[in-house]
């Protein structure tokens, strides 16, 4: 610390002495005089003391040496220790007379994250830049650069042009959906046939009318008179054009099914009952075919019947927006009859005559592209699917990818089984040789070498577990609060089997559609094909039941061991009795509500009072003598006492008795004696009502459609 002395009048030696008091003793100071010399601080206390030396024309300033002090000095503050109090600041309190208003809770908006990319779809195509995948996926180039090299692939500029099957793997590493865009701009286009979906409500003669058309008898072959596969063929009509039939199954299950075989038509002939008239399923493949923007072509179907009014189906077709030929739109109306014959060759007019309209042309050269409509595993032959060509040729030894599924094309047979070279545009073709069973409704693309092939297929695969993981997580509800009462919901674990994949996903959805607030439907497991023992140990594990659709039944050692294990297993080849069995197994899980329900009532005829009991046996009571008017009186109840209509008091029975014994229940028209516990306040002409708790198990209901649900 140093002190310096400067000339100021009116400073005094006290003055000094009070000052230096204050400060560190053990401190250096320096005093600099009048004239600049410069007073050590062993002659301090002689400075202070003579005041000859400190004279009026002196003053101290004070320096501190550290940069603290110089900060305080330039702020204008006091040093410490030497504050003055600041004074606080005068808040002025609001007197409020009115309640105050209450806003609405706003819950924060959640920032979208730049890396959700799982709904969101990119096309791509073949020759495309990695500038233009980068804009249109939303990743930067150098990224896209990195992943391409991990893929292996070499690019030297983000202008070079790149496969797109490389454009599928980088938009899949990136986590995005890619959809492939097919040009067809140089290739030579041929007519080719036209592809017709048959759709409409259960049982209107959907397959009937095909069988009248091929000549054939496939309604009667199937289980309970009902499609429940998509089938495909191709037939040769009497003029020597040729038509390709897609027949979708009716019942309401199949709603996806339907939504396939309009997505890969070319025209829809909705086939509606003239006895019937519009369902519920006529409606839904009618916003099918207007969500494909495919045409349609109307036939009505049972016009020979008796009680037919094909009228009344016009009616009742235009007023759901349909605009027919004979209200002045565009949409043909045949009337036909699959049984009698009647109108086959009108119809096959009516659809070559719409197709001629469509000019319907395809490329024949070139890989093909090809959609599948069903899958299934053959003992045999392994995996199988059923897909249609779109355009281009598919032969025999290339390498396909469908879904996340791949495999080298080993046979292409014809829908009649008869192995073919080749799969021509609008022909339906069964393709052997897969790895895996895909999904109904995949694209099949067709690859240049198996380790593309294995390296598209294992992109795809793990896109879908990602989806998968991601879709998991967002359906994942918050904790509930201890305090909160949160109804009991059990889980009830299903494993389902069936023949197609179709009709796999078919009782998936159905199953699903059960789902309720007290049975949660888990469907841990879905497959192609029989029962297996790993089904078994599957279902032994988690507590499962194993639903089997349209499959054989399994061999006697895995029936044994599914016994032994207490496994339910329910097999069906009608869709019908399946969803009613699975929808009695649930409502048997399921917990119930309990419900208060009033189990009769009594009308009180007189009282009796016993008094003068000992200790032992309890202070006094009163007995209400009854007769039971409604329902019955049972001990174990909660009984209720009413007057004038008002709950007066509400207990339990202490004691039932009938002529003078003790009896568990009261039927009506019967007197008895009746004690309620804590309750003396019985009057003649009250009415006492026997109270029971009732668990009410929820109930399964089958529209006419074939939807069902579960009702709590």
């Amino acid at each position: 610390m140093a002190w310096r002395v400067l000339r100021k009048k009116g400073t005094s030696a006290s003055f000094l002495n009070a000052f230096l008091s204050t400060h560190s003793k053990d401190a250096t100071h320096v005093i600099y005089g009048s004239f600049g010399q410069i007073l050590d601080s062993d002659v301090l206390p002689r400075v202070a003391a003579d005041a000859s030396v400190l004279s009026n024309n002196l003053t101290i300033r004070s320096f501190h040496a550290s940069r603290n002090m110089l900060a305080w000095r330039r702020k204008g503050e006091d040093a410490p220790g030497l504050k003055a109090p600041r004074k606080e600041k005068h808040v002025r309190r609001e007197t409020r007379t009115q309640a105050p208003v209450e806003t609405p809770y706003v819950p924060p908006r959640q920032k979208p994250s730049a890396k959700s990319f799982h709904d969101k779809t990119v096309e791509i195509f073949e020759g495309m830049t990695i500038l233009e995948l980068a804009k249109r996926t939303g990743a930067s180039i150098g990224s896209l650069q990195e992943i391409m090299k991990n893929v292996g692939e070499k690019v030297d500029s983000e202008f070079d042009p790149i496969s797109v099957d490389v454009a599928e793997l980088v938009a899949m590493e990136v986590g995005v959906n890619a959809r492939r865009l097919h040009s067809d701009e140089g290739a030579v286009l041929q007519p080719r046939a036209p592809v017709v979906t048959v759709m409409g409500h259960v049982d209107h003669g959907k397959t009937s009318l095909l069988d009248a058309l091929r000549q054939t008898s496939v309604a009667a072959k199937e289980a309970g008179g009902i499609t429940q596969h998509l089938g495909a063929f191709v037939v040769d009509m009497p003029s020597g054009a040729s038509i390709t039939f897609l027949d979708t199954p009716g019942h309401a299950a199949f709603s996806a099914m339907r939504a396939r075989g309009a997505a890969v038509t070319d025209i829809v002939v909705l086939v509606v009952a003239a006895d019937d008239g519009v369902m519920p399923q006529t409606l839904e493949a009618i916003s099918h075919a207007k969500a494909a923007n495919v045409p349609i072509v109307v036939a009505i179907n049972k016009c020979d019947k008796p009680s037919a009014d094909p009228q009344r189906v016009r009616i009742q077709l235009g007023s759901e927006g349909l605009p027919l030929e004979d209200l002045g739109g565009d949409v043909q109306v045949v009337e036909v009859s699959a049984t009698s014959k009647i109108g086959l060759d009108k119809l096959e007019e009516a659809l070559l005559l719409q197709a001629e309209m469509m000019d319907l042309k395809a490329r024949i050269d070139g890989p093909a592209q090809a959609y599948v409509v069903e899958a299934r595993v053959d003992r045999g032959k392994g995996p199988l699917a059923t897909a249609i060509v779109k355009s281009g040729t598919l032969l025999c030894g290339q390498h396909i990818v469908v879904g996340a599924a791949w495999g080298r094309i080993r046979t292409i047979r014809d829908m009649v089984g008869r192995a073919t070279e080749s799969g021509r545009p609008a022909m339906p073709v069964e393709i052997e040789g897969l790895k895996g069973v895909p999904m109904a409704g995949d694209d099949v693309t067709v690859v240049g070498s198996e380790e593309r092939a294995r390296m598209l297929s294992a992109g795809r695969k793990k896109k879908l577990e990602k989806d998968r993981l991601h879709k998991a997580s967002e359906m994942t509800t918050d904790i509930p609060d201890a305090s909160e009462e949160v109804p009991k919901r059990v889980e009830l674990p299903i494993i389902i089997k069936a023949d197609v994949q179709g009709t796999v996903q078919a009782v998936t959805d159905a199953v699903r559609s059960m789902n309720n607030a007290q049975v949660f439907v888990n469907v841990i497991h879905v497959g192609v094909g029989p029962i297996s023992e790993s089904d078994i140990d599957l279902a032994e594990a988690c507590g499962a039941c194993i639903v089997g659709f349209n499959i054989r039944n399994p061999p006697t050692a895995i029936t044994h061991a599914a016994n032994q294990a207490n496994i339910k297993i329910c097999l069906h080849r009608v869709i019908y009795h399946l969803l009613e069995e699975i929808g009695k197994y649930i409502i048997d899980k399921a917990p119930g509500t309990f419900e208060t329900k009033v189990a009769g009532e009594a009308e009180v005829l007189s009282i009796f009072e016993l008094k003068g009991r000992s200790k032992s046996k309890g202070p006094d009571v009163k007995i209400a003598g009854c007769r039971v008017v409604d329902g019955r009186f049972i001990k174990s109840s909660t009984m209720r006492l009413l007057r004038s209509g008002e709950i007066v008091f509400e207990g339990s029975c202490a004691s039932l008795k009938r002529e003078q014994q003790d009896v568990e229940a009261v039927s009506k028209g019967n007197e008895c004696g009746l004690v309620i516990q804590d309750c003396d306040d019985f009057q003649v002409g009250d009415i006492i009502q026997c109270l029971e708790q009732v668990n009410k198990k929820p109930k399964f209901v089958s529209t006419v459609g074939g939807a069902v649900r579960i009702e709590c």
